[in-house]
């Protein structure tokens, strides 16, 4: 178009084109507004729900709630496993051995150069409901109505919560593969298939909730009905795990299943809770407490960061037996110093809030020893942002062989703990660059620790499976020597003279350098 014409062209319709677009534009503006408006408002549904499947419940009471009455009226396995439910063929173990046999023989030749025991296959027993479902209901039903607390003050379902890692792993396992994120591990329905054979009995459960004399008498059906399996008596249990988190529960039939794997709190080595032989880092496995605090999120930590003005934080019972005297001992030495807070408390719901408040607002938070070497108060500082100062001599620490927990926490042995200003002192010559780097390393390391519903890929039922897989082939190697080796004819290889975990001075230890 020429210069004249759009000029022309200007003069005619300018006026009428203004009024015009006076009009389309809000017109348009109006209708893109609506478009996406209605846009928005259809697909919330399907967002919102993608985000609640994503999300994770780290609660062991709302997750099991929601775990019995939605979940487990839906739970049925794809195929029958074949846990033996009735009387036990004698030549049952004979016959699996020779499946398992064929199995590993046929996966060695066939991929030679694939590591063996990744991801682990567990295979899940289906135990009567009195071992499983009917206790998981019974604490359901009474946690709410439940005020009694053992001799120390601990509410009992506080107690259960904080050893319910047999729930967690077993929810876990008997899922859905399709609601599953766990890569490390897979349940087979064939004991043939089987790297690892998984006892879903509630051993704390029904510690805490049944009478003395119920409870021994359903440790005692357990047993038998587990010694039964072919799985087992091929060997002799080595490749079996039984969750024994508390260290009083399964007690009275602990010797008839000390060739198992104990998935425990620790590994006590006083004798108070577990006899000699019973336990060993070669054979269990340490897993957490599950937190009594929420966990401070990054959030948390961004907000909670200037106002950490306490230097060392403490709060719980300082009059423990075994290990634990160690508290009375701290309790003394360091109450009335600056910026330190040592002060009684118990696990109630105000105690869980109090301690949780308190350990936001420091920088360390003690963790000594309790009547065993470990304390669920060590996970509640690494999830709340709290440095650990960890005052236990024989601890035992979850998933090691993984996790370094000199890089998230200060190690202190008992000797120097108590020594008039040592500790605080030790503390205060921390550089800031060293108390950062180990926060930044705690905040890493927290998830770690968060029991969840799902299992998150990294969390401790992950972890749990990453370091069983490391097991595996000695596992394997014990029973096969077992099948061959003339009973009494030796004893099996060991070694007795390893040293205990302690960080105590040793007065042996100039020799031994």
């Amino acid at each position: 178009m020429s210069g004249k014409q759009q000029n022309h062209h200007r003069t005619t319709s300018s006026r009428p084109r203004s009024k015009t677009l006076y009009l389309i534009v809000p017109l348009v503006a109006f209708s893109l507004l609506v478009i996406l408006y209605t846009f928005s408002s259809s697909s919330q549904p399907s967002v919102s729900y993608v985000n609640s499947s994503d999300r994770s419940e780290t609660s062991f009471v709302t997750s099991l709630e929601h775990f019995l009455i939605h979940k487990a009226p839906k739970l049925t396995s794809p195929v029958r496993d074949d846990t033996v439910r009735g009387e036990r063929v004698d030549d049952d173990a004979r016959k699996l051995d020779e499946m398992v046999f064929e199995r590993e023989n046929r996966l060695l030749s066939e991929d030679p150069g694939s590591p063996l025991g990744f991801p682990i296959k567990v295979y899940v027993y289906e135990m009567p409901k009195k071992f499983t479902f009917d206790l998981l209901w019974l604490f359901h039903n009474t946690y709410k109505e439940t005020s009694n607390a053992t001799s120390n003050g601990s509410p009992v379902h506080r107690l259960i919560e904080q050893h319910s890692i047999d729930y967690w792993l077993w929810a876990d396992l008997i899922s859905p593969e399709s609601e599953r994120r766990l890569k490390s591990v897979v349940r087979v329905h064939k004991q043939q298939d089987a790297d690892f054979f998984y006892v879903p009995f509630f051993t704390t459960l029904s510690f805490f909730l049944l009478e003395k004399q119920q409870c021994k008498a359903l440790y005692r059906e357990a047993l038998k009905w587990v010694t039964d399996q072919p799985a087992w008596k091929r060997s002799e249990g080595r490749d079996h795990i039984f969750p024994i988190h508390h260290p009083w529960s399964f007690k009275s039939v602990r010797k008839f299943v000390k060739k198992a794997i104990w998935l425990l709190p620790d590994m006590d080595s006083t004798g108070n809770w577990y006899k000699p032989g019973q336990v060993s880092l070669e054979k269990d496995l340490i897993l957490p407490y599950v937190p009594n605090v929420d966990i401070c999120d990054a959030k948390c930590l961004s907000e909670s960061a200037p106002r950490r003005t306490t230097l060392l934080f403490f709060r719980g019972r300082l009059k423990r037996n075994a290990g634990g005297k160690i508290r009375a001992k701290l309790g003394a030495e360091l109450s009335g110093i600056k910026d330190v807070i040592i002060s009684e408390g118990t696990a109630g719901e105000g105690g869980k809030l109090a301690a949780q408040g308190g350990m936001r607002r420091s920088l360390f938070c003690l963790c000594p020893a309790g009547d065993t070497p470990s304390s669920a108060r060590l996970f509640d500082a690494i999830v709340s942002g709290c440095i650990p100062v960890i005052v236990s001599d024989e601890l035992e620490f979850p998933f090691e062989g993984i996790l370094n927990y000199k890089k998230a926490a200060v190690l202190v042995s008992s000797s120097d703990a108590i020594q008039p200003g040592w500790l605080v002192n030790h503390l205060r010559s921390l550089k800031p660059f060293q108390i950062k780097e180990l926060q930044n390393n705690l905040a890493q390391y927290s998830r770690h620790f968060l029991y969840s519903s799902p299992a998150q890929p990294l969390g401790p039922e992950d972890l749990t499976w990453r370091m069983m897989a490391g097991k595996l082939v000695n596992i394997k190697l014990h029973t096969r020597r077992s099948q061959r080796v003339v009973e009494g004819s030796r004893s099996i290889c060991r070694c007795d003279c390893w040293r205990p975990n302690s960080t105590a001075s040793n007065s042996f230890s100039p020799l031994l350098a």
